[in-house]
């Protein structure tokens, strides 16, 4: 078989042998915006919490080219398309909330009891938040992917109301495959809202658009910023990026099966981060082969290009273990494990937003239908954050109970703390609160 022309990566060679400019070039990978999208996008925070729904429209028509009479769609119409979804398409939707729903009901937390000296009594309790909102992106495509990974583990939570935001399209509405997902995924309402403004209806609250007390879902740098930028304000998932890839592979591994991967998710964005780390030299070069022969049937190739190009690296390993200690490094959304003894590594993978075990085990399958989420951290975060799951969607209360006899013993320790750090009324209460066993018994 002929090889085609050899493809174009950002970063090719040994990880002992990069330069340190190439290593920044992979591993700084911040989801911070340039100057220009956080001045535009603070502008339009600013304008939707002065004006509300007035600025909400005024958007639609300057980015969507819409008139909306009403932002939010009504439920009959969501209905009606749920109803005329395609019979398969709907059961592979289906499918996935299914999926979801399982997954993350195994993980819902459950109240919490410790005793950490007789007569105290701590409860740690998860209590599902009031209202959550969940962005889903427009644009490029439509994801209703994102809306079930967003709403599904909400609804599994037990959250009381949740509201989903989509950029409109011609229509004036969310696309219907959209519409269709979130009647599945059991949304309670849905605006025809978009972008940074969106970010700041649910963040604030409009005349139409109800305030929520968490975001979630992926979006644009716009929706990026905006959400960094409403952060002090309402809780957000993670500051989200382009989507990336990290593939650890060995001679075990078929080169076609790295390669397929490495585009799937390239085709994602022009800035999407995809990376192979590989030990030995002989498959790398195979993996480049195939990249390039593969890429030619590619309906994205345009994009899948500029990505690799601009963030796509093909890196060698002397073993196994600097694989895996590079890939903690790179901290990436995704990980796929491609190795003969996948199980020696995994104890060692300890930064990735997901791992995927095996040729069979596609990332694809974790986007759609495994039924683990798909919101992940990106940009290096996966160092310090973990994955969308039904504990972003609850809020832990704390309750402490102390008996009069363990008030009793509790309250010279805590006084002499409180005297040490000068609070003298603290020292005061401590000892009234230990006095109430004496006095319980006159």
């Amino acid at each position: 078989m002929s090889v085609a022309a050899p493809i174009q990566l950002r970063v090719r060679g040994a990880i002992a042998d990069l330069s340190p400019s190439d290593r920044a070039r992979l591993l700084d990978r911040s989801t911070t915006s340039d100057d220009a999208i956080r001045t535009a996008t603070a502008a339009i925070v600013d304008d939707v919490r002065r004006r509300g729904d007035a600025a909400l429209r005024e958007l639609a028509e300057r980015f969507d080219r819409v008139s909306l009479e009403s932002l939010e769609v009504p439920v009959p119409q969501r209905r009606r398309a749920l109803a005329d979804l395609a019979p398969a398409l709907r059961e592979s939707l289906e499918r996935a909330a299914s999926n979801i729903a399982s997954v993350h009901g195994a993980a819902r937390p459950t109240p919490i009891t410790a005793t950490p000296e007789p007569g105290i009594t701590i409860v740690r309790r998860p209590d599902p938040l009031a209202r959550v909102g969940v962005y889903a992106p427009g644009g490029r495509a439509t994801y209703p992917s994102s809306v079930l990974m967003g709403a599904v583990p909400a609804r599994v939570a037990g959250v009381g109301e949740i509201v989903l935001c989509s950029p409109p399209d011609a229509s004036g509405s969310p696309s219907s495959l959209l519409l269709a997902a979130s009647e599945i995924a059991k949304v309670d309402r849905v605006f025809a809202v978009g972008g940074a403004g969106a970010i700041a209806a649910m963040a604030f609250g409009t005349t139409s658009v109800p305030r929520v007390d968490r975001i979630v879902g992926p979006g644009n740098a716009y929706v990026a910023e905006a959400k960094l930028q409403v952060s002090g304000y309402v809780s957000i998932d993670s500051p989200a990026g382009p989507s990336e890839l990290c593939v650890i592979a060995d001679a075990s591994t078929e080169p076609r099966a790295v390669a397929l991967e490495l585009l799937a998710q390239a085709e994602h964005d022009p800035s999407a981060c995809v990376i192979a780390i590989v030990v030995g030299d002989a498959i790398a070069s195979a993996i480049a082969n195939a990249l390039a022969e593969e890429l030619t049937a590619q309906p994205r190739r345009d994009i899948i290009s500029a990505a690799l190009a601009s963030n796509g690296a093909l890196v060698t390993a002397d073993s196994l273990a600097d694989a895996v200690a590079f890939a903690n490094e790179y901290a990436a959304e995704h990980l796929a494990l491609l190795v003969a003894r996948p199980d020696d590594a995994l104890p060692q993978l300890r930064c990735a937003g997901t791992i995927f075990v095996g040729e069979s085990s596609s990332v694809s399958f974790g986007d759609y239908m495994t039924g683990a989420n798909h919101v992940l951290p990106t940009g290096g975060l996966a160092r310090s954050y973990s994955g969308l799951s039904t504990l972003d969607f609850v809020r832990w209360t704390t309750i402490q109970r102390v008996t009069p006899a363990a008030a009793a013993s509790l309250a010279d320790d805590v006084a002499r703390f409180a005297d040490a750090e000068g609070l003298p009324g603290h020292a005061t209460a401590a000892r009234r609160a230990g006095s109430t066993s004496t006095l319980a018994t006159r």
